[in-house]
């Protein structure tokens, strides 16, 4: 596959994920637990590791917090997304509402 089929499995994998809630939800509990786990790592097996070199130790920890950053703003786009679909069910509800409302102040 070249790199054009690759973009488009790209594409079609981030909008698999970021438009249906149930996706979003999975990858953001496998990201959570990617970077509870990164943490216990670097907290109880690698701790000696990084204790002996200062270099290791901001890049470790420097991942675990853009792990950190990743997941909140991942958790925001859910909370906005959620949002927003259940502002477009209750708009269509109203809609329909005041069109029940209209067909039988015609009649």
């Amino acid at each position: 596959m070249g790199s054009a089929g690759d973009w488009e499995l790209s594409k079609a994998l981030a909008k698999a994920i970021l438009y249906d809630r149930g996706q979003r939800r999975k990858w953001l509990g496998r990201w959570l637990l990617l970077t509870v786990a990164w943490m216990a790592v670097g907290l109880w097996v690698v701790d000696g590791l990084l204790s002996k070199n200062a270099l290791m130790f901001v890049l470790w920890w420097a991942f675990c917090f853009f792990l950190a950053c990743v997941l909140v703003m991942f958790a925001l786009y859910d909370v906005l997304a959620v949002m927003r679909e259940e502002r477009g069910k209750s708009d269509g509800r109203i809609a329909e509402i005041l069109a029940q409302h209209k067909k039988s102040g015609d009649e």
